[in-house]
């Protein structure tokens, strides 16, 4: 049996917090920083991004008299992570019935909270306490895959489940206090948002198949989310946009993620939307024309990185265009790492 995606729910939170942190993180630079900043934010291809703190970097924000300690952020986490996935739930519940869940997987590391936040949106939803959970953490920008991965799986052996897959990342949680222009970069990518897709083993949607994983050698170091007294700490390299062209021009590397097919060969793409600088090298390690990732730029215009959430997003957007005859989704994270799987129509 094969698992397909029915639909998939997508929400973010109402405030616009792009234009806010540029500001704030301007303010940190000295004057030979602020141009080579200001280059890089019109270059990043990012309009909006959304979180669930109102006006966070202003007088009385969140971050606006001093930064907050691991423990208030995971408190904002487990008030707002919930609220945020039951939104995009909502939004899912209006394209496909959500009767008869079995099973509920939940991706989620920008928080930690137990109950888990599994436990609580099933509370919260009133699925029964038969429902079987699974959490996926702290894996970062690929988490979406492995969510929907261990969906696959249930929906192959088990041909009457219905599982709710739902990732929800609060990313502006994490702000840090730096004056150092690579991390303010990194944070730049970032915001918040929440997704939930339908599975199950009825061909319906789009049909998911073919999970692989590849590791770069000798890259951990280059994406690190480390838990700190002030937050979770996110290193990123700017080696890694070369490191993945430099990857995916390797046949060996790109033979398990297209299946030894040509890339033009492949009709539509879902790549993650990590930043213009991943989709860019993307784009130019695989030789492919300058619209097949049309569907993650626009995902990143509207919203940046929403670390797990974005690949559904993407999803989401092809979704509700013509057929997917032969597609590809993929995402980066920690590792350095790429995992993906192929989609097709039903």
């Amino acid at each position: 049996m094969t698992a397909h995606i029915h639909a998939i729910g997508t929400a973010v939170p109402r405030s616009d917090v792009h234009e806010l942190f540029v500001e704030w993180a301007n303010e940190r630079l000295d004057e030979r920083g602020r141009p080579l900043f200001r280059r890089m934010v019109t270059r990043s291809g990012i309009e909006n991004r959304w979180s669930v703190l109102d006006k966070p970097t202003a007088s009385g924000g969140f971050y606006g008299e001093r930064m907050p300690g691991t423990a208030d952020r995971m408190t904002a986490y487990a008030r707002e992570a919930p609220e945020l996935a039951l939104a995009a739930i909502d939004d899912l519940a209006a394209r496909a019935p959500l009767d008869g869940i079995t099973h509920l997987v939940v991706a989620s590391c920008t928080g930690f909270v137990a109950p888990g936040i599994d436990q609580i949106i099933a509370r919260r939803l009133g699925l029964d306490g038969s429902v079987e959970r699974t959490l996926v953490g702290f894996m970062g920008c690929y988490a979406a895959v492995a969510a929907l991965r261990v969906a696959h799986h249930i929906a192959r052996s088990d041909s009457q489940a219905r599982i709710l897959v739902v990732t929800v990342e609060l990313c502006s949680l994490h702000l840090q206090d730096t004056r150092e222009i690579e991390a303010l970069l990194a944070m730049l990518q970032f915001a918040d948002g929440a997704a939930a897709a339908l599975v199950s083993a009825e061909p319906k949607g789009i049909a998911i198949d073919r999970f692989f994983a590849a590791t770069l050698r000798d890259s951990d170091r280059l994406i690190r989310w480390d838990i700190g007294d002030q937050g979770f700490v996110m290193h990123l390299s700017g080696e890694v946009p070369l490191r993945i062209q430099a990857a995916l021009e390797e046949p060996g590397f790109r033979g398990k993620l297209l299946g030894n097919r040509a890339p033009d060969q492949v009709g539509a793409w879902a790549v993650h939307a990590g930043g213009r600088s991943i989709l860019d090298a993307v784009e130019h390690g695989l030789h492919i024309g300058t619209d097949a990732l049309a569907a993650s730029r626009d995902v990143l215009r509207r919203y940046g990185n929403m670390s797990s959430s974005t690949l559904m997003f993407v999803l989401a957007a092809l979704m509700s265009g013509p057929a997917i005859e032969d597609g590809i989704a993929i995402a980066f994270g920690p590792g350095l790492a790429a995992e993906g799987f192929a989609i097709g129509s039903v």
